[in-house]
């Protein structure tokens, strides 16, 4: 086994995804993001959302954070998160605001496989869809009886406040954090995609997918979902976007299986994702476990509607 080959070539691909892929595209959303921030439109948004989404479990921050994690990345709602733990919403609001964060895509793997053939309006809404079906789960069924009690101050209230900072002060700070973030996600990306290449040459994978073809036939699902799955479930979205373009570059990979199994596979409820939100807080930890059910249903959602548009 040539493990410097291996690391090599995944370290080679991983700046190339990081540079090439998810800078140009970070730089730009996180900008307008910043922008309709500090100009107030998302405020406006959120409120005019609050009344229409209050039903389903979810007010306030975790509008915001809805906002964020569709349209810029799936680390971008922890400040909004943060901002609840500290305000001290209930339970039961944060348990359906964690369901519907885990059951959403993110803006950081829907914007690059735009470019591959990616249905971005089809993609956001449905995504928005389970979300709204987790969270709705979570508040009526499984959370019924914890706390709905705020503790501290008004969610309504939006965990910045907004300042009169200049165009070029918003471009150079939103674009130093888009850059921040893309790097960011290096080490971890040529990690997985270490470990996918030794667990490739090891033929671990194509032992696995030997041992799933007969399932995976009966499903009508490709066999070559299979790694990028597996590297979705250990490294999450950035990881499993890096290995996905990569099948697609290899001809692999269509258009048609991009957009049928977005709905399944560009979610946050990965090892990584569920480690980095429950990190947050203790109190996290504890709600875990009312989160999962809706979680489960509304990827399960997203997955079947993705397979029936697409």
């Amino acid at each position: 086994m040539d493990l410097i080959g291996i690391i090599m070539s995944a370290g080679k691909a991983s700046v190339n995804v990081a540079l090439y892929t998810l800078i140009p595209i970070m730089v730009v959303m996180l900008i307008i993001m910043r922008y309709l921030e500090n100009r107030g439109i998302l405020d406006r948004i959120v409120h005019l959302m609050t009344p229409l989404l209050r039903p389903f479990g979810v007010t306030g921050m975790a509008i915001f954070a809805l906002i964020q994690l569709n349209f810029v990345s799936f680390a971008a709602p922890l400040a909004a998160l943060a901002v609840m733990e500290k305000r001290g919403i209930s339970d039961r609001h944060i348990a359906a605001a964690l369901a519907m964060l885990f059951a959403m895509g993110q803006g950081n793997v829907f914007y690059p496989l735009i470019p591959y053939g990616l249905h971005m309006g089809a993609a956001v809404a449905i995504s928005i869809v389970g979300g709204l079906c987790a969270s709705a789960l979570t508040w009526h069924v499984v959370g019924r009886k914890l706390s709905s009690a705020t503790l501290a101050r008004d969610e309504d209230e939006l965990m910045q406040e907004k300042s009169n900072t200049g165009l070029i002060a918003i471009i150079n700070g939103a674009g130093a954090d888009a850059i921040r973030l893309s790097l960011g996600s290096v080490p971890m990306l040529i990690l997985s995609l270490t470990v996918v290449g030794i667990l490739t040459q090891a033929g671990a994978i194509d032992a696995l997918t030997r041992a799933l073809t007969p399932l995976l036939n009966w499903l009508t699902i490709p066999t070559v979902f299979v790694l990028p799955a597996l590297t979705k479930c250990l490294a999450g979205g950035t990881a499993y976007f890096g290995v996905l373009s990569d099948l697609i570059h290899k001809g692999m990979v269509n258009v048609h299986q991009i957009n049928a199994s977005a709905g399944l596979l560009i979610q946050t409820f990965d090892l990584p994702g569920v480690g980095i939100f429950l990190g947050l807080a203790p109190r996290f930890v504890r709600l875990f476990r009312f989160v999962i059910p809706g979680v489960v249903v509304g990827i399960a959602l997203r997955a079947a509607l993705h397979m029936w548009i697409f």
